[in-house]
Formats: structure tokens, C-alpha cells, sequence
């Protein structure tokens, strides 16, 4: 069994007991967050939404809020001797998926 839930602009493919890292949402490690935007449930028959699955939900608790590794962002324009050096690190929430909730 899998569901396919959008959070933070992006979709991701989760399925009970897998973890993942989203964008950053609200809440303390250990606290049970709930995904009510699901496209897509897989079980037994495919159930599709349009655009969301009525009465599905994936529920999931917090494990850690963290940021991801740096990225250089180097800009240059040739011959003007303009360069500019930037870091960057991505926030993130790491999920701990426990269960796909469908309610007929």
C-alpha cells in the first residue's frame, strides 16, 4: 500500500514505516503531524483523487527538524570581473510515515 501526498509545493510517494525529508513544517520531534492532500492511494484498487482523495489522510510523526547539506551558488559575468560566492543550506522536517488512513 502506498499514497501519494503533496506538502510544500513538492508530491512524495510514502508507504507505512519509510521515512522521508520534506520542507519544513511546524511542529516538535516526537509530535504526530497529519498530510490531508493526497492525490493518490494505492491499495487493493487504485483511488485517484480530483485533485485530493476524499476522506484519506497519512498520518506521521516528527523525528528530527534539520538542514540539509550546504550548495555553492557562484554567479560570474566573463570579462567584467564580477563573481559573487553564496552558500546555502535547506531546511527540513524528516517524517516518520505510520499509517494510510482511508475513510469510505
Amino acid at each position: 500500500m502506498y499514497a501519494i501526498i503533496k506538502t510544500g509545493g513538492k508530491q512524495y510517494k510514502v508507504s507505512p514505516g519509510e521515512r522521508i525529508k520534506i520542507e519544513k513544517i511546524e511542529g516538535e520531534p516526537e509530535s504526530e503531524v497529519v498530510f490531508d492532500r493526497v492525490l493518490m492511494i494505492r491499495d487493493e484498487d487504485v483511488k485517484v483523487g480530483k485533485p485530493f482523495v476524499e476522506g484519506a489522510k497519512v498520518i506521521g510523526k516528527i523525528i528530527q527538524q534539520g538542514r540539509g547539506k550546504k550548495i555553492i551558488v557562484f554567479k560570474k559575468k566573463r570579462r567584467k570581473g564580477y563573481h559573487k560566492k553564496q552558500g546555502h543550506r535547506q531546511y527540513f522536517t524528516e517524517v516518520l510515515i505510520s499509517e494510510i488512513v482511508i475513510q469510505e
